[in-house]
């Protein structure tokens, strides 16, 4: 199962509606770090099956979303549960501690 790509039309039906933990994965196409952590993202939307959803939000294509969640450097990784942010890191972040946040 491959990371869900999100964007600002199904942020709110795919995420915040969503009965399941979420790992967010705020990315861009010409950000190095984001780029090496796209790998690890995918591998961890493996792992998880459907214990969890995994997704991923291009900022330059979801430019509201990334807005309103106060996204000022990437890549930053929103765990959201009950629509509600309950961790959040930025930078490049090792497999395990993402999958310790979404607690699977």
């Amino acid at each position: 199962m491959s990371a869900l790509h999100i964007n600002d039309t199904n942020f709110q039906a795919e995420v915040l509606d969503s009965s399941q933990t979420t790992l967010v994965d705020f990315w861009a196409p010409w950000c190095g770090p984001c780029r090496m952590m796209g790998e690890v993202v995918d591998e961890l939307a493996d792992e998880v099956g459907d214990d969890a959803v995994v997704a991923k939000v291009n900022i330059d294509e979801a430019p509201e979303t990334a807005l309103s969640y106060g996204i000022t450097s990437i890549p930053t990784f929103a765990v959201i549960q009950d629509g509600k942010i309950t961790s959040r890191f930025s930078g490049v972040v090792d497999k395990e501690t993402l999958k310790r946040a979404l607690a699977v």
